[in-house]
């Protein structure tokens, strides 16, 4: 056989062109900076809204940011919660975000909210991604979309869910109030409250909520230290 084949056939040229993982470095387990957590993100009649408190802990144990956005736009119409490491669950959103900005321009539209999370699961199972579990919500012409993420890289699609440490007695909340048609703006009391119940009882989550708001005309994020400015 032709040497010069040999030695071109090492790279497929028919392999999908996919950006390389960012290499995350971290400590061990007990020393790395984590986000303890609740997410939640819902459906509605209008969009997806997404909540997460604000609270960040070194090791668990330890209160090290008090005001930390857990919730990131990675498409013109989607956002990504993190959950998990602080650095693993970074360089996951810069990956997936940098993934479809490249799909957009190559194929010129943005892609569904399906294909987004069938991409983010592929990433959980095969990157350096230090146990994230992260809420995709997200609208196309499909309709609205929240898709739970979990650390083995699974992708379960459901109207309503909840990530992180406070997830218990989050979906309590949820169960209670949730129902379908709400509109984003009642969507975003009863996920405050979730959150809000959350951090009541829940060492890991606090100071605090943020919430995303995503249309098919795009993605809102506002922070609110008091959960009485949005109940």
């Amino acid at each position: 056989m032709n040497d010069n084949f040999e030695n071109a056939g090492a790279e497929n040229p028919f392999e999908p062109e996919v950006g390389s993982f960012q290499d995350v470095q971290s400590d061990q387990e007990g020393e790395v900076t984590k986000t303890g957590t609740t997410t939640v993100g819902l459906t509605t009649a209008d969009g997806v809204v997404i909540a997460t408190d604000m609270r960040a802990s070194l090791g668990g144990r330890f209160v090290s940011n008090k005001d930390v956005q857990k919730v990131e736009q990675i498409h013109p119409t989607a956002a990504l919660t993190l959950v998990g490491s602080v650095g693993g669950a970074q360089s996951f959103i810069e990956t997936l975000r940098a993934e479809a900005s490249l799909y957009e321009t190559r194929r010129g539209e943005p892609m569904s909210i399906e294909a987004l999370a069938t991409l983010a699961g592929n990433f959980g199972r095969g990157g350096p991604f230090r146990a994230i579990h992260p809420i995709l919500g997200g609208v196309d012409e499909d309709g609205s979309h929240v898709y739970s993420i979990d650390p083995a890289g699974g992708v379960v699609a459901d109207d309503y869910t909840v990530t992180g440490s406070g997830m218990q007695v989050a979906y309590g909340t949820l169960e209670q109030y949730y129902e379908e048609g709400l509109s984003n703006e009642e969507a975003k009391k009863i996920a405050a409250r979730a959150v809000q119940s959350a951090v009541e009882r829940d060492t890991g989550s606090g100071n605090g909520v943020f919430l995303a708001e995503i249309t098919d005309e795009g993605v809102e994020i506002q922070g609110h230290k008091d959960f009485d400015d949005v109940l």
